[in-house]
């Protein structure tokens, strides 16, 4: 809110090129502030208050840009500049970076770096897309077993500013196997002439670097740990992973989640970013096929026209049977798709959400059916046409109930992401189906042809 606030301030600095009032107005923000800031300048503007950003920041608010603006900016200031921010910045977020850019402006900044940078950027960058690898930092502090706490202390003071985090610090022996981590207050409250290994536990978590960054978060949460380290097969210690690196993830795969539940590509942009071009790039191919898929229950409409016709008073239930039946298939996709999601639920146990999903079935069905019923009665057609609405939402909404919940299991078995099946995509079969359970009682209970 309050950054809002000062954005027409900062825009008329920029419009009366009061520079010296600008940096020194920046200079009082926090980075995050700032970044919020440059994230909704004009592009040209933004070069420009971009320069002025003090030096001691200037990383720290890159890091926060959204990875168009990234771009920008790197496509449009000295290499000499760029060399200072790629620098600055921690591997973690150097890798997203990479990650994020062109091929071949990534190499050209990757060329920029010093040797051994450059080194442990392409290591990082070696490991499977959305591993552990490509977020973990090679920034920890380590000791050994038989160090004693005081020589172990002078290290952490020695390399510890350069750290991600001085929280947990790692025991590893002379070939770098993880031994145990040790949660600095130990340290702290040691006597110094006690050695590393009179303080250790051997208790501790660690994730190999090429797991799914999903199973990191996981973990966290299960352990409750503010901190990860990461491993090969053989257990040396290769990084760490931080909780804020974990929930940047989270929020990228919740957003990609948001945007395939509702029958989209997945848009790796802020919205007032994204250009109208690649939003209509993004959309059109779901709602293409969904079009398509639609045809299908015009054609049944179509097949039973003469049930339609010899009652008239069906045609007027149409919309609130498949209605409740799309939105009832997504309410359960949604809660069985979390549930896999966080792990609340795995695939093997299908049977149980066959028999509890089938349970609530009926009962939602029965409660929806009544009132359709009742409605049916003294609306239109009385009570023939009051049997055959409700009868056909118990049967719809049992069906629907299973058809969304069992789905995402199915997709998940066959390794395929279960959120491309809900809603849009969901609602349209179920809608079909649902229309054929619907005049098919019809059909027998009015003994139409």
């Amino acid at each position: 809110m309050f950054t809002r606030l000062i954005i027409p301030d900062i825009q008329d600095l920029i419009d009366q090129k009061d520079w010296k009032q600008l940096k020194s107005v920046l200079s009082e923000l926090t980075p995050q502030d700032i970044a919020e800031i440059l994230n909704i300048l004009k592009e040209n503007d933004l070069i420009v208050a971009f320069r002025l950003v003090p030096k001691d920041k200037i990383s720290d608010v890159f890091a926060e840009l959204d990875p168009a603006l990234q771009e920008y900016i790197l496509r449009h200031i000295a290499n000499k500049e760029i060399k200072q921010i790629v620098e600055e910045l921690p591997p973690d977020d150097r890798t997203a970076l990479f990650e994020d850019l062109p091929g071949q402006l990534t190499q050209k900044i990757i060329n920029l770096l010093p040797a051994e940078e450059r080194k442990e950027a392409l290591q990082l960058l070696g490991y499977p897309e959305d591993s552990v690898g490509r977020l973990m930092t090679p920034d920890y502090i380590a000791v050994k077993k038989d160090w004693n706490i005081e020589k172990a202390l002078q290290h952490i003071r020695e390399y510890g500013k350069d750290a991600e985090t001085i929280d947990m610090i790692y025991v590893v022996d002379d070939q770098w196997k993880l031994l145990d981590d040790i949660p600095i207050r130990r340290f702290i409250l040691a006597n110094v002439r006690q050695t590393v290994g009179d303080i250790m536990d051997f208790e501790f978590v660690s994730i190999n670097a090429n797991e799914d960054q999903e199973v990191a978060y996981r973990m966290i949460k299960k352990y409750n740990l503010n901190v990860l380290p990461v491993t090969d097969q053989n257990g040396i210690l290769l990084g760490i992973v931080t909780v804020d690196d974990i929930l940047d993830v989270l929020e990228e795969e919740v957003t990609e989640d948001f945007h395939k539940i509702s029958g989209m590509e997945p848009i790796e942009e802020r919205y007032y970013t994204v250009s109208a071009p690649l939003l209509y790039k993004k959309r059109i191919g779901w709602l293409m096929i969904l079009l398509v898929t639609d045809f299908l229950s015009s054609s049944i409409i179509a097949h039973f026209e003469n049930a339609i016709q010899a009652v008239i008073a069906l045609a007027f239930f149409i919309p609130v049977l498949i209605d409740s039946g799309g939105n009832i298939a997504a309410q359960s996709s949604t809660l069985i798709i979390r549930a896999l999601a966080t792990s609340e639920l795995s695939v093997k146990k299908w049977f149980l959400v066959v028999k509890k999903e089938l349970i609530v079935g009926i009962m939602i069905g029965l409660t929806l059916g009544i009132i359709l019923y009742v409605r049916g009665f003294f609306w239109r057609g009385g009570p023939t046409v009051g049997m055959v609405v409700g009868m056909s939402m118990v049967a719809i909404t049992i069906w629907s109930n299973l058809l969304g919940s069992l789905l995402p299991i199915v997709l998940t078995k066959f390794k395929l992401d279960p959120a491309v099946i809900s809603s849009p995509l969901l609602t349209t079969v179920v809608d079909s189906t649902g229309l054929i359970i619907y005049f098919t009682l019809a059909q027998f209970v009015f003994h139409l042809s």
